[in-house]
C-alpha cells in the first residue's frame, strides 16, 4: 500500500537576496528565467517578491516634441530602466541629421543609453522618400545598442535646414519607443513543475504577453533583469495530512426548449497540513501566520520528487485535554501547487 508515511513538510523561514541580473531568454522571447524559486513572501508590510525590470521607459510619455531651432527636437525629463538600473533624463535637446538630398527618406532614432545620456542613433538613407520599417535597412530604423533604450524617432524626407515638425516625430510604443513595461508580462515564481510546455517554465520565470521585438544590434532582444529572493526552509516535525492547492473543476448546466446546455468552470481550493505541537504558541511555524510563505513537501524524505506551495498561511490551534496540541495550516495561494520529479 503507497502512503506518505515518511513525508517531510519545510516551510520558508527566511529568503536570500539575488540582486539585478538579466534573466535568459528561454528562445521564444516571451519566457525568461533565472533562479529555481522565488520567494513571495509578504507580512502586509513588506515585500519580498520578484522585482522585474526590462529595459525601458518609466515615467514620460511622449517626450519629443519641436523645437524652434533647426534640425533640433526637445527631449523633456523622464526616466527609464537599463540593466536593472533607474536612470533620470534630465530635459533637454537632441540634434537630428538629414539625408543627402531631398526626397529620401532618414531615420533618426533617440535613445538613451546604459549610462543615461541621450543619443541620436541613424541608419542608412533610403532611395526615395518611402520609409522602410525593417530595421538596419536603407530609409529605415536603425538597431539600438544593447542596452539602449528607444525613445522616439523622428522621420525626414528633406534635405533643407528647417524647424522638425510635429508630424515628423513618432512615439507609439513597442514600434518607436521603448517601454519598460510594454510588453506586460505574469510571474510564475515556482515556476510550472510538471505541468512546464517548455524546459524554461520548469521553474521560476516570467512570460510576456507577446513576443519581444529584435530591435537592438544584429537583431537582438532588450535585455531583463531581475532581483528576487530565494526562500531558505526550515523542516518541521511532527507533521500530517498534507493538501496541495488543487484546481476543482465543476459543471453548471441551462436548461433551454427540448434541451440542456452545460458549461464547466475551476476553482482553486486551499491547501494545508496539520502540526503536532507543544505549547502552541512558540515554534517557526507560528512565526509564519498570517504570512505569505513557500511550503516545501516530499511525499518521501528519501526520494527526490516534491511539490511546492506559495501562499498565506492560516492556523487554527486545538488545546485538548487528552491529546496533544494541535495546529490545524490553511495555505490560500493565488496559484495551484507544482510537483516536480526533482
Amino acid at each position: 500500500m503507497a502512503t506518505s508515511s515518511k513525508a517531510k513538510i519545510s516551510i520558508e523561514t527566511g529568503r536570500t537576496l539575488t540582486s539585478y541580473a538579466e534573466a535568459t531568454d528561454g528562445g521564444d522571447h516571451t519566457v525568461y528565467y533565472t533562479g529555481t524559486e522565488w520567494s513571495g513572501y509578504s507580512d502586509k508590510v513588506t515585500d519580498y517578491g520578484p522585482s522585474v525590470r526590462p529595459d525601458g521607459m518609466v515615467s514620460g510619455r511622449n517626450v519629443l516634441s519641436i523645437h524652434a531651432t533647426n534640425d533640433i527636437v526637445t527631449v523633456a525629463g523622464f526616466t527609464a530602466y537599463s540593466k536593472g538600473v533607474e536612470k533620470t533624463v534630465s530635459a533637454t535637446t537632441a540634434t537630428c541629421t538629414r539625408g543627402s538630398t531631398d526626397g529620401v527618406s532618414k531615420i533618426n532614432s533617440v535613445t538613451m543609453d546604459s549610462a543615461g545620456n541621450i543619443q541620436v542613433i541613424m541608419c542608412s538613407e533610403g532611395a526615395t522618400a518611402a520609409f522602410s520599417e525593417t530595421r538596419d535597412a536603407a530609409g529605415g530604423p536603425p538597431y539600438i545598442p544593447v542596452a539602449s533604450v528607444e525613445i522616439g524617432q523622428v522621420r525626414l524626407t528633406s534635405a533643407t535646414s528647417g524647424a522638425v515638425a510635429a508630424a515628423e516625430i513618432f512615439q507609439v510604443v513597442g514600434t518607436h519607443a521603448q517601454r519598460f513595461d510594454y510588453p506586460t508580462w505574469d510571474e510564475y515564481n515556482i515556476g510550472k513543475g510538471l505541468l512546464a510546455t517548455t524546459p524554461a517554465e520548469k521553474n521560476s520565470h516570467i512570460k510576456f504577453t507577446s513576443a519581444l521585438p529584435a530591435v537592438h544590434t544584429g537583431g537582438t532582444y532588450k535585455g531583463v533583469w531581475i532581483q528576487y529572493y530565494s526562500p531558505v526552509y526550515s523542516e518541521l516535525s511532527k507533521t500530517l495530512d498534507f493538501k496541495p492547492c488543487e484546481n476543482s473543476p465543476s459543471i453548471s448546466s441551462t436548461q433551454y426548449y427540448n434541451g440542456t446546455i452545460g458549461a464547466s468552470s475551476r476553482s482553486l481550493g486551499t491547501g494545508g497540513f496539520s502540526a503536532i505541537m507543544t505549547d502552541n504558541i512558540s515554534g517557526a511555524l507560528l512565526n509564519e501566520q498570517d504570512k505569505v510563505i513557500t511550503v516545501k513537501f516530499w511525499p518521501d524524505r528519501n526520494k527526490n520528487p516534491y511539490v511546492l506551495t506559495q501562499g498565506e498561511i492560516g492556523v487554527a490551534r486545538t488545546y485538548p485535554v487528552a491529546n496533544q496540541n494541535k495546529a490545524d495550516v490553511t495555505i490560500a495561494a493565488e496559484n495551484a501547487s507544482v510537483s516536480f520529479l526533482s
